[in-house]
């Protein structure tokens, strides 16, 4: 299963950028074996649309034109508003879609203002990493780290200390 984060805004060359690649790094050597790969990035340009509605929109048709290239992907929106699955849970629910057949997910990542609502309302699953909201670069590592520690908890690493 091809795993692809798709966030709106870019990060710039920092701490959060240097630790979104560990992560990424780390969960593409930990998944090869147990059937993941990709664990890719695609930044996207923040809409300059002066309306907060008209700026979702625009984001979601960039979302959606990256999504066309993934074979029927499982989508999962981060959220503030979604569910706060456990890491055990976030494992588990990616094994079962590799094991369902399912070749691709996309973590989708919104701009300052979040998700467009008909985009959000298309994903499988919201999650949220809390209710506060974040700025994209943090949820951004927050969202690789997870994926690697739900590699490491597939694969019986000692990483993650349940």
């Amino acid at each position: 299963m091809r795993i692809v984060v798709i966030a709106v805004g870019r990060l710039k060359d920092g701490p959060e950028r240097d630790l979104v690649a560990r992560y990424e790094d780390r969960a593409r050597a930990a998944g090869r074996s147990l059937g993941f790969s990709g664990f890719e990035a695609i930044e996207l340009a923040e809409s300059r649309a002066a309306r907060p509605a008209d700026r979702k929109a625009e984001e979601a048709s960039a979302i959606r034109a990256k999504l066309a290239g993934l074979p029927d992907p499982v989508l999962i929106a981060l959220d503030e508003r979604g569910a706060s699955p456990t890491s055990e849970s976030f494992a588990q629910a990616l094994a079962s879609r590799r094991d369902g057949g399912r070749r691709a997910l996309a973590l989708l990542i919104g701009g300052a203002d979040g998700l467009d609502p008909a985009l959000a309302g298309q994903a499988e699953e919201r999650i949220a990493f809390g209710r506060m909201t974040l700025p994209h670069q943090l949820v951004r590592v927050l969202a690789a780290e997870q994926l690697y520690r739900a590699m490491t908890i597939l694969s019986g690493h000692p990483y993650h200390r349940a």
